[in-house]
This record gives structure tokens, sequence and C-alpha cells, in this order.
């Protein structure tokens, strides 16, 4: 029975074992493209391949687990210099201050981006509800064209902060949202 290896992020399989393989075997057993793992051999990222004397790859038998860790990195939201920053030269060495490091300041970029999505999310809200609460007397084209010039021109906070003239239409939309 194979033993289990498990990386930092979370990727769990069975240990590939001591043989190397060519190409089109890694490419099956990781699920990606001959291409895609060329990339990721000329970003930096395997580098323990070696050519046989036909000139065909031969990659190590944790050329596996690399490639999960590099897009289970992807996928939490690392870039490919970041992973090649963290990945260690050997699986068994990781360095556990960068990497907790690293983690931490992934964390902190997604909470910044939340954060500002959340700011624009409450923007948008706000210009579709100017939008839809025009004044009886104003035409949608127009309100439309002055509530996004000022949008543009303003930045998209004075279109919360515009001063708002509205009919009796917009008044029941606004006292029926929460």
């Amino acid at each position: 029975m194979r033993a289990w290896v498990t990386s930092p992020f979370g990727l769990n399989g069975p240990d590939p074992g001591p043989t190397a393989m060519k190409i089109g075997e890694l490419a099956r057993r990781s699920g990606l493209t001959t291409s895609r793992i060329r990339f990721y051999e000329a970003k930096g990222l395997l580098n323990a391949v070696s050519r046989r004397a036909n000139g065909y790859r031969e990659y190590p038998a944790d050329a596996l687990m690399i490639l999960g860790i590099i897009v289970g990195a992807q996928r939490t939201g690392f870039s490919l210099d970041e992973i090649r920053q963290i990945l260690p030269a050997d699986l068994g060495n990781w360095r556990r201050g960068e990497l907790t490091g690293a983690l931490r300041r992934k964390v902190a970029d997604i909470e910044q981006m939340e954060k500002r999505l959340g700011q624009s999310k409450r923007q948008l809200r706000t210009l579709i509800r100017n939008i839809e609460g025009k004044s009886d007397g104003l035409g949608c084209a127009d309100n439309a064209k002055r509530l996004l010039k000022e949008f543009v021109s303003n930045g998209s906070r004075s279109a919360s902060r515009s001063p708002r003239k509205h009919g009796a239409r917009s008044r029941n939309i606004a006292a029926a949202r929460p």
C-alpha cells in the first residue's frame, strides 16, 4: 500500500513513488496538458527535470505533487511569482515561517479585495437606485446621462452623495427596500 503525502495547500494524494516519468505520463496523472507542464518548467517551478539521451524530458516522482501544489496555490489566489518564492527545492524542506507569512499576506490581500469589492457593490447599487428613482419630469435617457456623467467626472462616490429629487415612484421604491 502506498503512503499518502500532504502539501501545505491541503492537497493530499498517494506518494507517487520513486519512479521518474516522461511528460505524457505526468500529464495523464496530473490532469494537466503537456504544454502547461512545460510552461511551469519554463517559469522555474519544476526545476529537477532531466533529459534523456534522446532528448525526452524525465520528471522526478515528486513532480506530480509539485504540480498539485502549483495548481492548488493558483486556485487560492497565488501568482506564479509568489508560488516560486515559497516553493522549496525539496518538498521535505518547507520553510515554515516563509510559508505562513506568505499565507497571511494572501489572506490580507483577499480581505482588502473583499473590502474594495464591497465598496464597489455599494456604489453600483446607489447608482442603480438613482437611475431607477428618476424624477417624474426627467426622461430615462437624460437621467442616465446625468448620473453617468456625474459618476465618471466626480468619481463613483459622488453618485451616492448627490441630492436626489424624486417623484412618487422613487419614494415607493425606496420605502419598499429594507
